[in-house]
């Protein structure tokens, strides 16, 4: 059975982007959010094996979206997807449970293979060592 996926960004066109990257390698996105409030609402409906969460975004940060979900469910995975220059953000996201990170531009290659090793990582670990951004 395919792991699923919630895609959160504010930006229709990376939101689409991701969706197209993963359904083509197998994985099934089961929904979408634009903001961290409607990512929360998400999860809790869908409870995906995954989540991609963006950091800046309108209403409530990737951050404190990923807080409030690790919150919720100790085992969530989820790994960032973030602009360059955002390293501390990415940083603090790792800091409150995210599993790993992508930067955009990225390339599908760079997508797949983070999801992949997020969903295999031990739970309540985080695959990247902080220092490693």
């Amino acid at each position: 059975m395919a792991k699923t996926v919630l895609i959160v960004d504010d930006i229709e066109f990376v939101r689409k982007t991701l969706a197209e990257i993963l359904t083509e390698a197998r994985y099934q996105v089961v929904g979408e959010a634009a903001d961290g409030n409607e990512a929360l609402l998400q999860y809790q409906r869908l409870r995906p094996d995954i989540v991609t969460m963006d950091i800046v975004m309108p209403n409530m940060s990737g951050i404190e979206a990923t807080r409030k979900i690790m919150r919720l469910d100790k085992a969530a995975k989820i790994v960032i997807i973030s602009a360059m220059g955002q390293e501390n953000l990415v940083m603090e996201a790792i800091n409150v449970g995210a599993r790993d990170y992508v930067l955009k531009p990225f390339t599908a290659n760079d997508v797949v293979k983070t999801i992949s090793r997020a969903l295999v990582d031990e739970p309540g670990r985080p695959h990247r060592e902080t220092q490693a951004i």
